[in-house]
């Protein structure tokens, strides 16, 4: 594994969720398996871009290969001739347990010779630090700072004769949210918690066999979808195929920003083209909170599919008045302050033409702080708008995520703290609806008791601790206990 340094990343408390995580895994004896699982995480980008790395095994060891940066940043063409094999999985981080130091990037290699294991992990869990302190006391050591390592070291200490058993053992204690890719010298494991809160599909390729995140990986290698891994599943591949292991079944948790924002709009979830649901959103926006206005605007990228919804229940014209500078996302160089205080205008850039003298629809997918939206308007009214009219399709975010989403505490988050004429008034907006969460389960079309809807009304699927340290399990080790692996491999 090669780590390097921390590198500075800026402000990270945006007025917008910050994604969960990208695994991948591939099984497949006839391909280039670390260059698949390198375009995979390029189409996965988006859910993680603090560090990316990927772990191949060839029937006697495991390799792996990871650092601090983009995809495109990480891998080098050396990078890739190193990590031979038939069996890889990968990993796109964003930081949910343990900073974004680089002790703290996957896939992550615990244990020795034939017990050693790699890790891709999309999720949080809840009870890690009591895990912790009872794998630290058994003696196992840890060499960062994230729950992802506790759950390889649960599996590692667990008892069975086999690798599923110690897994599903594992699953037995662990609580809160995961999907995992897995990986030994010669077999791959994919393994999704049994709430099915973070997503994970199945497909096939040339022979073999790919786990993802989301079905847009799949797209991209030129794999078949086969299926979802279904909630509390563990599936095994290796030299003698496909194994499947059910879970019980009982509660679902899908978290619901997987259809609001998450995802990207080309996946499919639960048989659901998010794209459309994404559509659908904006079409019951637009019949729970009507308003005369002369174009509708759908924040790019994320609330474009919600705007064109807007607009075509509503039959109010849609127009692009805002450009997204797509180069823009997270950056490893700090910008000087002039840059800083430019705020928006480094993402988003209005046109004037379009937007002079207008009344507008801003469609946008949720507000979390309200730190960047005054910003935006702002930015419009500059621009020539005449109204603004904020439309969200997320109802208010009131409560915080403890299953993989690096949200906000509840003291941050703006609908916990005020009302939404409040809000409207904090905003500069002309008038704020949110969609219901009637309609927005109507416009995903499934039922409520498929989601995990915590976020909006407080009712976790499992007990969590209602204040968490994301940094929490770096305070509970010694400094010196902290692993760096400047320049290894």
């Amino acid at each position: 594994m090669v780590v390097i340094g921390s590198i500075g990343t800026g402000d990270k408390k945006l007025d917008k969720l910050q994604e969960s995580c990208g695994v991948f895994g591939v099984y497949a004896p006839d391909e280039d398996v670390a260059r698949l699982t390198y375009f995979a995480l390029f189409a996965l980008q988006h859910r993680g871009q603090e560090s990316s790395g990927i772990a191949t095994a060839d029937g006697k060891k495991v390799n792996v290969y990871a650092k601090v940066g983009l995809v495109a940043q990480v891998f080098t063409e050396e990078a890739l001739s190193h990590l031979s094999g038939n069996i890889a999985i990968g990993h796109n981080r964003y930081s949910t347990r343990g900073s974004s130091s680089a002790c703290n990037v996957q896939p992550m290699l615990v244990g020795k010779g034939n017990d050693a294991i790699a890790i891709a992990h999309n999720g949080n869990i809840v009870n890690a630090e009591h895990l912790f302190a009872q794998l630290s006391e058994q003696g196992y050591p840890f060499q960062s700072s994230t729950d992802s390592e506790v759950i390889a070291n649960l599996v590692l200490s667990s008892p069975g004769d086999s690798w599923v058993e110690k897994i599903r053992y594992a699953m037995n204690r662990l609580q809160g949210a995961y999907s995992l890719t897995l990986l030994t010298k010669d077999t791959l494991f994919a393994v999704r918690g049994p709430l099915g809160v973070r997503p994970l599909c199945l497909g096939k390729i040339n022979g073999g066999w790919v786990i993802a995140s989301e079905t847009c990986a799949l797209d991209h290698l030129g794999a078949t979808f086969v299926r979802e891994v279904e909630p509390g599943e563990i599936i095994k591949i290796d030299g003698n195929g496909l194994e499947s292991y059910p879970g019980k079944s009982g509660k679902r948790a899908l978290c619901i920003f997987e259809y609001i924002y998450f995802a990207r709009p080309d996946s499919v979830i639960s048989g659901r083209l998010l794209s459309p649901a994404r559509q659908a959103m904006g079409a019951g926006l637009a019949v729970e909170h009507p308003v005369e206005a002369d174009l509708v605007v759908g924040v790019p990228d994320s609330a474009t599919s919600a705007g064109i919804g807007y607009a075509r229940q509503s039959g109010i014209p849609i127009g692009e008045g805002l450009i997204r500078n797509r180069y823009v996302g997270r950056t490893f160089i700090e910008p000087d302050q002039r840059i800083r205080d430019l705020g928006v205008k480094l993402k988003f850039n209005p046109l004037p033409r379009m937007l002079n003298n207008k009344r507008l629809v801003l469609v946008d997918d949720s507000i979390v702080r309200g730190t960047t939206t005054p910003s935006v308007i702002k930015e419009l009214r500059r621009a020539g708008a005449r109204e603004i009219h904020m439309r969200i399709c997320a109802p208010p975010i009131r409560y915080p995520c403890f299953f993989g989403v690096d949200m906000a505490t509840r003291s941050e988050l703006i609908a916990a703290q005020k009302s939404i004429p409040q809000i409207c008034r904090f905003i500069g907006a002309d008038s704020l609806g949110f969609l219901s969460i009637d309609g927005l389960l109507k416009a995903v079309a499934l039922s409520k008791d498929q989601f995990c809807l915590a976020c909006f009304t407080g009712n976790y699927p499992v007990p969590v601790q209602l204040e968490m340290d994301k940094l929490a399990l770096e305070t509970m080790q010694p400094q010196s206990q902290v692993f760096s692996q400047a320049g290894r491999r």
